[in-house]
């Protein structure tokens, strides 16, 4: 159980440690790096550092239930779980359940302590990002034991400063086979890694393509089994849409704030915006969207803490989460008009990471046609 009082504090320390720095950390470079450091350092003196990673490994220890509410705190800024120290949650539940001896004792620890940042690469430039049965990147067994790994991937998040890539790869079969994709753990200073590119969205930085050339790595970087990789990225894909809905939550919670704050305190010759109808026609249809999706996330979460089949669930909420981000803070703009356009607020980036948010993690169209298939499935045709 989580200590009543957390989910606030987590909540002030974004509000008032890292949203003042956004700015600083949105630019990179050594300044973003240092304010990064020194955000660490206070979130684990105030003891809210790595709250949902295991307690064996110097995380907090708390349940994925229980972090939920948490998410939705942290989520409110981009860089607020980078911040505290649960950005590597996906990496470290990947490692400790498929990854080697060697692997669990060299990376889990130092990636709990933020010491090494790991990111997940498995789109490509020529492939379809929703067919991964497609995938042009290979490894080969090498004489004597190991691997060796050949391809390209792009939208690759935090790339350039992460210490380690998970590398989805065909290890057999012919494309197009369900059967003969691995995924191999690949440290980012091995000889053949390369940096290609940063890819912006709308502006902003992030997401990487990256290069394999006949890059070698250890038998036992292979997480799980050889052709395992399908169980594994699917497991670790449920999770991330979820976690990503509930920060989406967060940011929605931040633009609506915005918006019902402008609207109480700009005034113009016919009084405040909060008494115009169409004002308050946004602040209902953003409420709306924000309550509304809210019970499908958490549901999403309650299943996939039980260990029970939630693909239906975690399709309903990231379709509701993205569209219901980037209509509230679209609402919020609209209030603030031409200065909901410019960087004196955090609307720009609330809306980009909203429309952004309706292709990543799988376009509306997947996740709508696949749960409109599985729920169809469930009745008789004629």
């Amino acid at each position: 159980m989580v200590d009543s009082d957390v989910p606030e504090r987590v909540a002030e320390f974004v509000r008032s440690r890292v949203v003042p720095q956004e700015q600083v950390l949105d630019a990179g470079g050594p300044a973003a790096a240092q304010a990064l450091r020194e955000l660490r350092d206070r979130a684990r003196a105030e003891g809210l550092w790595a709250l949902p990673l295991p307690a064996a490994l110097g995380g907090g220890g708390l349940a994925l239930a229980g972090y939920a509410g948490l998410a939705e705190a942290e989520g409110a800024s981009d860089h607020g779980p980078a911040a505290l120290g649960s950005a590597s949650l996906l990496d470290v539940r990947m490692l400790a359940a498929h990854g080697s001896e060697r692997v669990r004792e060299r990376y889990l620890k130092p990636l709990v302590a933020g010491e090494v940042r790991a990111c997940y690469a498995m789109t490509e430039p020529d492939v379809p990002g929703t067919d991964p049965f497609l995938t042009g990147t290979r490894a080969e067994r090498m004489p004597g034991g190991g691997w060796r790994i050949t391809g390209r991937k792009w939208f690759t998040s935090g790339a350039a400063d992460a210490g380690l890539v998970t590398v989805l790869a065909r290890t057999g079969g012919r494309d197009g086979d369900r059967e003969g994709l691995s995924l191999l753990l690949v440290p980012t200073d091995a000889e053949g890694f390369r940096v290609v590119r940063e890819l912006p969205l709308f502006g902003a930085g992030g997401q990487w393509e990256i290069e394999l050339d006949r890059v070698a790595v250890p038998e036992d970087h292979l997480l799980g089994s050889p052709g395992g990789a399908l169980a594994i990225a699917g497991e670790r894909l449920q999770w991330g849409r979820t976690l990503r809905c509930l920060r989406w939550l967060g940011q929605a919670g931040r633009a609506f704030d915005l918006m019902c704050a402008r609207a109480v305190s700009r005034t113009g010759s016919r009084g405040p915006l909060a008494g115009h109808q169409l004002v308050q026609q946004h602040v209902f249809e953003a409420l709306l969207a924000i309550r509304t999706t809210r019970p499908l996330v958490h549901e999403a979460v309650a299943l996939l803490a039980a260990g029970r089949e939630a693909h239906t669930e975690v399709g309903l909420a990231k379709v509701a989460a993205a569209r219901m981000l980037q209509q509230v803070a679209d609402a919020a703009i609209q209030v603030h008009g031409a200065a909901g356009l410019g960087p004196d607020t955090a609307l720009p980036s609330l809306f980009r990471t909203g429309r952004a948010a309706r292709i990543l993690d799988g376009p509306d169209e997947l996740h709508i046609t696949s749960v409109a298939r599985r729920v169809l499935r469930g009745y008789d045709g004629p």
